[in-house]
């Protein structure tokens, strides 16, 4: 090597090291592989976990329980493809997460236990995710001792885990579930989802909740369906989500925790009951405990459930809670259905608080669909 080229280099590498230090990353963060439940995740399974960590890093998804499925005064039909959601229709944009249930999947039933079929579910979770959008599922199963609803708070775990023939129609209801997520498939691929099974089981209203099973038998059962799905219906498309009710300590958030093995999101239910100082305070103290025991664990955590029923308070989105979550780092936000103008969780056309939520949903931080479909990163 002549002095001459030798003298270039050390030129140039000046220059260099100027030019990529004054270039602002995208993100500082670095995504590293993540241990899933899944040691074999599908390929759009891994892709949606990467979604979901660089999208939190930016900013929280706005969700929408049922959306497209139906709103104040419209409701999908089959086969028409007309994409809309009273989150488009108050802000001109798609929510970014969309949540179904499909609870009565079980019984091999047409509608779900909100009256939407299981076809309009399957067509709009398709659409939505051609679109860049991610799904949500919960499962409001029915109780398989009494074949009450979910609320059936009769004991039932116990017998799923120690009586055979309960255990056998137990089985048979996960494979009703098994074969509807198998069925989402997008250009031949997969759909991953976020399943989020057996919440708020720290409350009293369900059966599977603290009132009817003991923690170990509930971590139990937790455990045996996801083996069920994964392992005997080698469904490999699916991040799973703990998410307890309000609690009061990182002792109590965990007190039902399957393990991290079990476990690929942290999530947490909190709704406003009375617009008061109270949810401030929960949702407060509940962020804080989540965020913490999500960087022990390095899972990704989100604000699962939330809302307020038919929002009478005009700025409630803006002054009460965004001030709570805006720098939370939550991967995203989930309000509740819009059933009907006595039970709805987002403003619609007309709403008192549209135009507080049209504020909310312009803040740099919240995402909707249109940030997903715009970013190249995810």
């Amino acid at each position: 090597m002549s002095f001459k080229i030798y003298s270039r280099k050390i030129l140039i590498l000046p220059m260099v090291l100027i030019w990529v230090c004054s270039c602002k990353p995208l993100y500082n963060e670095v995504y590293t592989k993540p241990d899933l439940v899944d040691a074999k995740p599908s390929r759009t399974t891994k892709k949606l976990h990467k979604k979901l960590f660089f999208s939190s890093k930016k900013g929280i998804l706005l969700g929408h329980q049922d959306s497209p499925g139906y709103g104040i005064g419209w409701k999908y039909n089959v086969g028409s493809k007309i994409f809309e959601s009273d989150v488009q229709k108050t802000t001109g944009d798609f929510p970014a997460v969309y949540g179904f249930d499909l609870g009565h999947i079980e019984h091999g039933l047409r509608n779900n236990l909100d009256s939407l079929s299981f076809k309009a579910i399957q067509e709009v979770i398709i659409e939505a995710y051609s679109k860049k959008g991610i799904i949500t599922i919960s499962w409001h199963l029915d109780n398989p001792v009494t074949d009450g609803d979910s609320w059936d708070v009769e004991p039932a775990v116990d017998q799923i885990l120690r009586n055979q023939e309960v255990w056998k129609k137990y089985e048979d209801w996960v494979g009703q579930l098994a074969n509807f997520i198998k069925s989402l498939k997008y250009r031949g691929r997969p759909i991953p989802i976020v399943l989020r099974p057996f919440h708020e089981m720290n409350g009293d209203w369900f059966w599977w909740g603290e009132a009817s099973c003991s923690v170990q038998d509930y971590i139990s059962l937790w455990r045996k369906t996801v083996t069920l799905l994964r392992d005997h219906h080698d469904l490999n498309q699916i991040l799973y989500t703990y998410s307890p009710n309000i609690v009061d300590s990182e002792e109590t958030y965990l007190e039902y925790y399957p393990g991290d093995e079990y476990v690929d999101i942290l999530g947490i239910d909190i709704y406003d009951h009375n617009d008061s100082d109270e949810y401030i305070e929960n949702l407060q103290g509940n962020i804080k405990i989540l965020k913490k025991i999500a960087a022990d664990k390095n899972k990704l955590y989100a604000f699962t459930e939330t809302g307020f029923e038919k929002i009478p308070n005009e700025e409630w989105f803006t002054q009460v809670l965004y001030p709570q979550i805006g720098s939370s780092g939550i991967a995203w936000v989930l309000f509740w259905r819009n059933a009907n103008k006595t039970h709805h969780y987002v403003p619609y056309p007309g709403h008192v608080s549209g135009t507080d939520f049209l504020r909310f949903s312009k803040f740099p931080e919240i995402l909707l669909l249109r940030d997903l479909q715009a970013s190249k990163k995810y």
